[in-house]
């Protein structure tokens, strides 16, 4: 992969107290004949601040990629740093909360708690981390209003349409004001209008958080958001 000017920023910054650094990292699945590299020394480095969009085929690693980036899973080979602390170097309860108080996660499916409401879904985090106060329930209901569900604040996500539970899950995963947002197909059950609201969404809380934000999609619309659109086969980000 070329590096320009801007790429080699990236480096200085997201090597320092913020941001996200995968160096050399490769993943392989499996074992013997059926092993399969899933990442192949992937270098990559996330500015806070930064908004990147990866692109690819189905199957092309993307979704790895985004279970190594957040400490969901731990590489072959290579280091993670996300803000400033090595992941790949910390104990298991280490990196766990590492990632709770750092990493914010959107799935594809929203993955939401069905017993909670809305706005119970973005309090709780916090209220495991100790952190739940007045300042965090009001920036829960301008997250909700964000993203247009003021009016399903109450609601359980069995009442809630999929792009709903999509944009509440959206709206959870920015509710700590992650240092690194990794984000997987954010629009693929939302039409055209609530896709362009949600990317201008993750877009404007990155910036304004100096969050360092990677995107795995297909939708080409939605990448002129990005600050940088990467590309990914078979395990390799050129």
């Amino acid at each position: 992969m070329t590096t320009t000017s801007t790429d080699h920023r990236a480096d200085q910054d997201a090597a320092g107290s913020g941001g996200l650094r995968l160096l050399d990292v490769t993943l392989t699945l499996g074992d013997g004949d059926t092993a399969v590299t899933a990442l192949d020394h992937v270098d990559l480095s996330v500015a806070p601040g930064e908004f990147v969009a990866v692109v690819g085929p189905s199957g092309s690693g993307k979704s790895s990629l985004l279970a190594v980036a957040g400490g969901l899973q731990r590489p072959t080979a290579g280091t993670v740093h996300v803000a400033g602390a090595e992941l790949t170097a910390l104990r298991d309860k280490e990196r766990t909360a590492t990632r709770r108080r750092h990493v914010g996660f959107v799935f594809q499916q929203s993955n939401l708690l069905a017993s909670l409401t809305v706005r119970e879904q973005l309090l709780l985090p916090l209220h495991i981390d100790g952190r739940l106060d007045n300042a965090a329930r009001a920036r829960a209901g301008e997250l909700i209003e964000a993203v247009g569900l003021a009016h399903r604040a109450g609601s359980r996500p069995h009442q809630l349409s999929g792009g709903e539970r999509q944009r509440a899950g959206l709206a959870r995963a920015l509710m700590t004001s992650p240092a690194v947002l990794l984000v997987d197909e954010p629009t693929s059950a939302l039409d055209r209008v609530r896709s362009a609201e949600a990317v201008r969404l993750i877009a404007e809380q990155t910036r304004e958080h100096r969050t360092a934000t990677v995107m795995v999609t297909h939708d080409t619309a939605i990448m002129d958001a990005a600050d940088r659109v990467h590309e990914m086969v078979d395990g390799r980000l050129s």
